[in-house]
């Protein structure tokens, strides 16, 4: 029996509990979803997180406190607690209080709030970033630490409005072709990021699911800013993928658009380049010692960081805008430099700002707030993405697998449950299920052996972190062909490949309790099918396992954004 009053409890210590059995409560996640973070998703009642950072990345894209306290109040069953009003009020309050702007080639720091810009810049961790006071609500910083100083004031619970614009990189010539229409809301998507060229513009992320066309948002922000572009990738495969995007949807020719990786390093008007290769060192011994002395840089040092072979990079061109490709996977090392690069427009694309390493701070400081999305329910509800049908099939694990898990360390426990045999036998099921319905299908796993031995028994191709780029592509493109119709991949396949037709996934294996690794593997089988069959995934997990409590984590995001789990038990 399904329950129609008000479905939400707030509690005093920012949760919301959300009851699943009300026939409001789609309505209402979708309400409470820009401002706040799953924590939990038993049975009825999911559990939901109001963070400072929750509420100020729903003030960067407009929405205000009386905004959020009136979707609350709409769906809560009990009044809200005195101490949660007085949190969204003050907290999305400080979003924009204290601001970067540029007067007379100086970045001052200012605030209108004369007592509290003092309070602020007597903090000694503040004091070092101040060069010259100007008057008691403006200070003259430098330009050299923008990114540092707008890190350091978010973690101090005072996030800074950028507003001090950014550096024309090298005009380019680009426009998109006519071949194709954006959706409504890519165009919004890209004219929010953009600004009309404002101030207000020009940095922040945009999270979509993947098959959405996130890539298409990036082009239709580099034609409206018309600028050199430096793009940032997970992978030699999703950097080529850019480079086709950009060959059949713009006017942009190929002597303007190069790779830069570790196959070619080649530089051009856009340079597409991939993490991995921006984060090749150059002499591992010093790595730690390195690391420790840029950690150690006094505020107004500019980053110079010789640890790393092909930094240059940047600086190779008078780049106006970066775009960072699955900004979630952002490593560190980039992020030290990009506080450094404060002044290029910064565009992220990603289906989900949650990061393992729990930088979503440096994200929202360096990168920028989130500037758009959209639940991956309405894409689904418009038909931009496929509808998505999850399976979760619980094995058993064999007496001597039992005993060897029982008396294994911790952290041996997850690689047993994971590799448990038995799930060869419940994958040549699905095979032989799909295989009669004609579907596209792919197997993902995180241990290799178990993928190379799954792989010689099913006899389908299998490629790896070792596998080559030469090769990579040609299975890829022998899927999207249609010459194979199954494929096995390894956690590389996790981000930016784009197959629109494959529509089943199996995951036999995944990495401990990751939110965005279920968000990504999923993404991989939501492009719309031409027959307009659903996507199917399913994810095999041992029972009464580690890799059972990690999977409940795991499908976190996904319930968060409407998905429904079928638990399966396999006897």
């Amino acid at each position: 029996m399904t329950n129609t009053s008000p479905c939400i409890i707030i509690q005093s210590n920012m949760e919301v509990l959300l009851n699943v059995d009300s026939t409001l409560h789609h309505e209402a996640r979708d309400a409470i979803a820009p401002f706040t973070e799953i924590v939990k998703s038993p049975e009825h009642f999911h559990t939901y997180s109001i963070s400072h950072l929750s509420l100020w990345n729903a003030a960067s894209t407009g929405l205000t406190a009386s905004d959020v306290l009136a979707r609350l109040k709409k769906y809560s069953s009990y009044e809200i607690p005195a101490s949660v009003i007085t949190e969204i009020t003050e907290y999305m309050g400080r979003y924009g209080i204290l601001r970067l702007v540029l007067q007379d080639g100086n970045l001052i720091l200012e605030s209108n709030d004369e007592a509290l810009f003092i309070e602020i810049c007597q903090r000694k961790e503040i004091q070092g970033y101040i060069e010259t006071f100007i008057s008691k609500k403006a200070a003259i910083v430098s330009p050299f630490v923008r990114g540092k100083l707008k890190i350091l004031l978010t973690e101090l619970g005072f996030p800074v409005q950028d507003l001090a614009g950014y550096v024309q990189g090298e005009p380019l010539d680009i426009e998109l072709r006519n071949t194709f229409t954006l959706r409504d809301y890519q165009k919004d998507a890209a004219q929010i990021f953009y600004a009309s060229g404002s101030e207000k513009g020009g940095s922040g992320v945009i999270v979509l699911p993947c098959g959405s066309g996130k890539t298409i948002i990036g082009m239709a922000a580099m034609a409206l800013i018309k600028t050199h572009t430096l793009i940032l990738t997970p992978s030699v495969t999703a950097a080529r993928q850019w480079i086709r995007e950009l060959l059949q949807k713009t006017t942009l020719t190929e002597d303007q658009v190069k790779e830069y990786s570790g196959d070619v390093k080649e530089i051009a008007p856009v340079t597409v380049a991939t993490y991995q290769i921006l984060t090749q060192r150059k002499r591992k011994e010093k790595n730690s010692q390195l690391s420790t002395l840029n950690s150690q840089l006094s505020p107004n040092s500019q980053l110079k960081d010789k640890e790393f072979s092909n930094f240059s990079l940047f600086e190779s061109k008078k780049w106006g805008l970066m775009i960072y490709d699955e900004v979630h996977l952002l490593p560190a090392p980039v992020f030290r430099f990009s506080a450094d690069m404060q002044a290029t427009r910064r565009l992220g694309l990603t289906a989900t700002l949650v990061r393992e390493d729990h930088k979503e701070t440096e994200v929202f400081s360096l990168i920028g707030p989130k500037k758009f999305d959209i639940p991956w329910r309405i894409l689904e509800s418009q038909g931009w993405i496929a509808k998505a049908k999850c399976h979760e099939i619980r094995i058993p694990m064999d007496t001597v697998l039992r005993m060897s898990y029982v008396v294994a360390p911790l952290r041996e426990k997850i690689a047993i449950a994971g590799c448990n045999p038995e799930k060869f036998g419940v994958v040549k099921n699905l095979l032989e299920k799909h295989s009669k319905e004609n579907d596209h299908i792919l197997i993902i796993g995180q241990y290799i052996e178990q993928l190379e031995t799954l792989a010689k028994e099913i006899n389908t191709p299998l490629i790896t972190g070792k596998t080559p780029n030469k090769e990579r592509d040609r299975i890829y493109d022998s899927f999207r062909r249609g010459e194979i119709r199954i494929l096995m991949v390894s956690k590389v396949g996790n981000f930016a490949i784009d197959l629109p037709d494959a529509s089943v996934l199996i995951q036999i294996s995944g990495t401990f309790g990751s939110r965005q690794e279920e968000a990504q593997r999923l993404g991989r089988v939501l492009r719309p099918k031409k027959d307009g069959r659903p996507a199917m995934f399913y994810s095999i997990v041992t029972k009464d396992s580690r890799e059972q409590e990690f999977a409940m984590n795991r499908q976190l995001f996904l319930v968060d954004q409407g998905y429904g789990y079928e638990v399966i038990s396999s006897q």
